[in-house]
């Protein structure tokens, strides 16, 4: 029996159809893969810490490239946050303590709305600059899991320790002083 020739021409045409679905499902799987393998690698250590450009709540624009030299604590905070508040008043205690000493305080306002933000920093009376993540860009380059999160990065950019929950003077300060001595 011979096959009609509508038939024959359909066949080449499903087997495209299909190698092009697989193909698209093949990708779809490779791309999610690769997300949930990033969503696994956890904070990140030890290495360059991450380009950025923060724009402070007063519109200062501050770029972590212009920061080369400095040790520099980069906090993760929002006002929803109960835990955040716990430390808030310890991490301004230890910027009033080392901004002369070359150490920079960054606050990054994890999705939150800019007036519980602005009450949160006049509330706990937070002076050193903070500025919303907006599009949460910078806390997807940290690969930060929550709030609050602080990386302490060394003079040459790398990030020397991660705290990840509220953090105290005396946790703060010990962190600092070997970094600002080095």
């Amino acid at each position: 029996m011979e096959a009609s020739p509508s038939s024959a021409a359909r066949g080449p045409r499903v087997s495209v159809a299909r190698l092009i679905l697989w193909g698209l499902v093949l990708a779809f799987l490779a791309l999610m893969g690769f997300g949930l393998y990033r969503a696994q690698e956890g904070q990140i250590r030890g290495g360059l810490a991450p380009g950025f450009t923060l724009t402070t709540f007063d519109g200062r624009v501050i770029r972590s490239s212009d920061l080369k030299g400095e040790v520099v604590v980069v906090n993760f905070w929002a006002s929803w946050c109960t835990s955040c508040g716990q430390e808030a008043q310890d991490l301004e205690a230890a910027f009033q303590q080392y901004r002369t000493s070359g150490v920079v305080f960054l606050g990054i306002d994890y999705v939150d709305t800019g007036p519980q933000a602005r009450a949160y920093l006049q509330q706990f009376g937070i002076s050193y600059p903070n500025g919303p993540d907006l599009g949460t860009r910078i806390s997807q380059s940290f690969r930060i899991g929550g709030v609050p999160e602080t990386y302490f990065l060394d003079r040459t950019g790398h990030v020397a320790t991660v705290e990840i929950g509220p953090i105290t003077l005396a946790e703060i300060r010990s962190i600092l002083d070997p970094l600002v001595a080095g």
